[in-house]
């Protein structure tokens, strides 16, 4: 490759990885939504920027969850997976504590639980521990409730730590 093209090719890579990487941040997520804001909410809906998606054929919601949400806004905070700060106690006031810290990152970013769109939790013992997630995360989480993942797994990163969950809201 000639010197002076190298430059060029460079610059054309660094280019082509800034549009990816706004894409990811958001840039593409905004270009597609705006119309969404302005939809008339429906049935729960009473925010219009984030409206439950619902087709004939997608799987039916539990109670706290929905199967997607289309949702837009300015900005997105992700929150890394939480876990309680108690690991002794028992699983009831584990996931309490961890949505209390969940809470407090989202408060520290200017939201609330009414801006998460996606909630994913990590069991090292799911099916024990999801009945009481379901029941718990209802006291968090607003409708349309956000979309959720379960993910059952042997372990987790910090020895002891049965749960860990982690979120996204739209700001």
């Amino acid at each position: 490759m000639h010197p002076s093209n190298s430059n060029d090719s460079l610059t054309g890579r660094r280019g082509a990885i800034a549009a990816a990487a706004l894409g990811l941040a958001g840039g593409t997520l905004a270009a597609q939504l705006p119309a969404a804001r302005g939809a008339e909410p429906t049935g729960a809906d009473t925010q219009p920027w984030r409206k439950p998606l619902r087709p004939s054929g997608a799987p039916a919601a539990d109670a706290g969850y929905s199967p997607a949400i289309l949702a837009s806004g300015e900005k997105i905070l992700t929150i890394s997976g939480q876990g309680p700060a108690n690991l002794d106690a028992d699983m009831e006031t584990q996931i309490r504590q961890t949505f209390d810290r969940i809470g407090l990152l989202l408060a520290a970013g200017g939201a609330s639980f009414t801006n998460v769109v996606i909630i994913r939790s990590f069991w090292v013992h799911l099916l024990r521990d999801l009945p009481i997630f379901r029941k718990v995360r209802r006291d968090y989480l607003v409708e349309p409730y956000p979309a959720s993942t379960a993910v059952g797994t042997p372990e987790l990163a910090i020895p002891g730590l049965e749960l860990e969950i982690e979120a996204v809201a739209i700001l």
